[in-house]
């Protein structure tokens, strides 16, 4: 029997119609505003300018350093924002080029990096969750219809009179 066919047990019925849902709703969320603009950053496009470091913030796992993003062709400055991707050896007050291609919360090194895999692992991640749970959820409607119709009675191969 195929998994979609037995949900049985609590922990897959969480993971089912908790932790799908879930995994959907953040994937989508955060990987698709970003996919563009990191994709984008990765071909090169954008808005060129220069980012000034102002402070590293450090989490269990990771580092980023957040700063103000200044466009070579002016424009208003974007402040407190993330620099993807950003370069070993930056200190505060250091600069380091970037471009700006409209990611919600910063903009990316032009050293280059693999944020934009992680942002498309993220929105895959997040579209095979959310196609993963509309197929349950349509095989578990068509199981309780199927179940709530009437059977009809058995054939009989005896000659009618």
């Amino acid at each position: 029997m195929s998994f979609l066919n037995t949900i049985n047990g609590w922990r897959t019925k969480v993971f089912v119609w908790i932790g799908l849902p879930v995994i959907a709703a953040i994937g989508l969320m955060l990987g698709v505003t970003d996919l563009a603009p990191a994709w984008q950053a990765k071909n090169g496009g954008g808005t060129p300018g220069t980012f000034t470091a102002v402070h590293e913030d450090c989490g269990r796992r990771n580092c980023e350093w957040r700063g103000t993003f200044e466009a070579t062709e002016g424009g208003t400055p974007r402040t407190d924002v993330i620099l993807y991707d950003a370069p070993d050896g930056l200190a505060p007050g250091a600069t380091a080029p970037a471009r700006d291609t409209g990611a919600r919360a910063g903009v990316f090194s032009t050293t280059g990096g693999s944020t934009y895999l992680l942002v498309t692992g993220l929105t895959l991640a997040g579209v095979a969750a959310l196609v993963a749970w509309v197929v349950i959820i349509v095989r578990a409607i068509r199981r309780r219809r199927e179940a709530a119709q009437p059977t009809p009675p058995p054939a009989s191969f005896a000659p009618s009179a």
